[in-house]
């Protein structure tokens, strides 16, 4: 079987990771950026608003590929499910709720108001078109059936390899420390983040270090830089230096708004960090409260201080928890478990 992959250029590598896993179980891939195949507006790149498929058809001439996977609502994803070749997707985010997140915050200007019902109306046919959705987690399929209740779907976590997670030389950081790997993008998302003023302030002795960016950085430094043992160290290179950050600290927190999939909990967990993390979207299925570390409620800073507490006051308890963590990401989410349900899946829906 011959699988063509086509995504986003920020998950090149996860999907090179996915393929190079599908290859070893006898299935032929090919990994391309999608916009670099077949792009069109309101890509943010105008020289591409005018493309033609020729690069798509001739990719599809020259691979023939069986079957088509996307990971993004685009226009190489549009191309494809107007083909007669099977389209699996995977969606990694509530679509429909990112779209109004957006109309409300960063797309108010005419131009982008304009690009942004462009995107939906690519995304919405992209996802009536497609063969078959792979939401990344349950949380996510429920949303979808909603939406689209007779569209077949399969969930498909996203995998990683543990053989990349190590510990390194750590950085210099000052203990004890919880470390944040998080984007700031949607507002949805990343607003959760101000809930720490209320434990920064409870905890000064705790240094808390916030590694990534994005249009919302300032608004949340704003808040929170106040306060003197909270640390901005920015975007990290990865995975190298991702890497090394979670070499050095003690404690991972992921205080998100939404998230259905976040990878940098399951990296933070195979790099043997207890975590705390919100009660949130899909990561009560990345993790196991009170085994591999503590989900809190949403909004509530009393409980992120008493989990973080007790993991920085309790080295055994953290390193317990790091170890099981390791484990569970070994157990359920191995790219080589990941491919092997995503054959399962094919060998059940493509005749």
């Amino acid at each position: 079987m011959r699988l063509l992959i086509g995504g986003s250029s920020s998950k090149f590598f996860h999907l090179k990771e996915f393929a190079d896993a599908l290859n070893s179980l006898g299935v032929e891939t090919r990994v391309v950026v999608d916009s670099d195949i077949y792009d069109g507006f309101p890509s943010r790149k105008a020289t591409n608003w005018f493309q033609t498929t020729s690069k798509f058809d001739k990719l599809l001439d020259e691979f023939k590929p069986d079957v088509i996977f996307v990971d993004r609502q685009r226009h190489f994803s549009l191309a494809a499910s107007n083909t007669k070749i099977p389209v699996f997707m995977l969606m990694r985010g509530d679509f429909w709720a990112e779209m109004q997140w957006a109309k409300k915050t960063l797309y108010k200007s005419p131009y982008k108001r304009l690009a942004l019902s462009q995107w939906q109306k690519i995304g919405e046919k992209c996802i009536s078109q497609t063969s078959m959705i792979l939401p990344i987690c349950k949380y996510l399929e429920d949303i979808v059936k909603t939406y689209h209740p007779n569209k077949s779907t399969e969930v498909l976590y996203q995998g990683i390899d543990p053989s990349r997670w190590y510990q390194v030389e750590p950085m210099n950081l000052k203990h004890p420390c919880v470390g944040l790997v998080q984007g700031a993008w949607i507002w949805g998302k990343t607003s959760e983040m101000l809930v720490l003023s209320k434990v920064l302030e409870s905890m000064p002795n705790v240094t808390f270090y916030w590694a990534g960016d994005g249009p919302y950085r300032e608004k949340i430094l704003e808040e929170l830089a106040r306060y003197k043992n909270f640390k901005w160290i920015g975007p990290l290179e990865y995975p190298n230096k991702v890497r090394e950050y979670l070499s050095s600290i003690d404690v991972y927190a992921l205080v998100s708004g939404m998230d259905m999939s976040p990878l940098t909990l399951q990296e933070a967990q195979l790099m043997e960090r207890p975590v705390v993390a919100t009660r949130v979207g899909g990561i009560p299925e990345l993790m196991v409260n009170e085994r591999t570390g503590f989900l809190v409620e949403k909004g509530d800073h009393k409980s992120w201080i008493e989990r973080l507490q007790t993991l920085i006051n309790d080295t055994k308890l953290a390193e317990e928890m790091g170890k099981e963590g390791r484990k569970f990401v070994i157990e359920n989410f191995s790219w080589n478990k990941i491919a092997s349900q995503f054959v399962n899946i094919l060998n059940t829906h493509i005749k």
